[in-house]
């Protein structure tokens, strides 16, 4: 099923501030396919930003609901109160792909735990009221043989059905061709067959 994502090329983040009792919440928000991806940018925040308090984080690399490929860290604040509580407002926004670092500026008056938790999590929320999201489709890797005179219909074909080509292989009997396809459609060829008069088939490795 397709899913929302952050609008941010990888390595680019949305930057947004909050203050709450003289400290200054910076959150960075990003894309994360890949926990790699969330790491580099958390390690740009703690370069932009060397003098902060914490850097505190939370990601979800992969769909909503997702539970291998996530993480959150505390960053030196009291154990529970900026991390989980950032993941929390993560899990609940439906979004995938996406991670927070928020870093902190103290500004001398202590929040208490609950008054941390809440900043934390209201950095993150406000945050991703003003996020651009797009819809990410999951797809698998497949390939289908066929006659170079079929190659232009199958494009078209393939095109109109949100199915994406990612490669092609020219050989002497024909092109095969590599596809991204949605894991949410079902691979039936049957009417691209009629079209080509049966002059395609799924190819296997």
């Amino acid at each position: 099923m397709a899913y929302p994502i952050p609008r941010l090329a990888d390595g680019e983040w949305q930057e947004t501030t909050l203050e709450i009792e003289r400290s200054r919440f910076i959150t960075w928000t990003c894309h994360a396919e890949r926990a790699a991806d969330f790491e580099a940018v958390l390690a740009s925040a703690r370069a932009a930003h060397p003098a902060a308090s914490h850097h505190c984080s939370a990601f979800i690399a992969g769909p909503p609901g997702e539970q291998q490929a996530i993480g959150f860290s505390d960053d030196g604040e009291p154990g529970g109160t900026a991390g989980r509580p950032m993941y929390q407002v993560l899990e609940g926004s439906g979004l995938g792909q996406v991670g927070c670092v928020v870093i902190r500026y103290f500004g001398g008056i202590k929040l208490g735990t609950g008054g941390l938790a809440r900043a934390y999590s209201q950095a993150v929320a406000q945050a991703l009221d003003t996020l651009q999201t797009c819809l990410f489709t999951p797809r698998s890797h497949c390939q289908l043989a066929l006659d170079f005179a079929g190659e232009s219909e199958a494009r078209a074909w393939l095109e109109s059905r949100n199915v994406q080509v990612t490669a092609a292989d020219y050989g002497a009997n024909g092109v095969i061709l590599t596809l991204a396809w949605p894991d949410d459609m079902p691979r039936e060829l049957a009417p691209l067959e009629a079209r080509l008069r049966g002059q395609v088939a799924w190819h296997t490795p």
